[in-house]
């Protein structure tokens, strides 16, 4: 762990309860914007083709019940 982060955890320890939630609020916000940033949203229309589907004139169920 390096020296600035030890600080930065020692001063947290000395803040009021209260005020370490507003913190980690604060971490929580910057670590979901990070993470949306990193994995764009999907489309559906994205998906397709993605996993096998019944060939013309299969019925469903038999193709259900055989790929099960």
């Amino acid at each position: 762990m390096s020296s600035s982060l030890e600080k930065i955890l020692s001063e947290i320890e000395q803040l009021t309860p209260k005020d370490q939630l507003t913190v980690m609020g604060h971490l929580v916000e910057r670590i979901k914007k990070h993470i949306n940033q990193a994995q764009p949203k999907r489309k559906w229309s994205d998906l397709k083709g993605m996993a096998p589907y019944p060939l013309l004139g299969e019925d469903a169920q038999e193709w259900v019940s055989r790929t099960r």
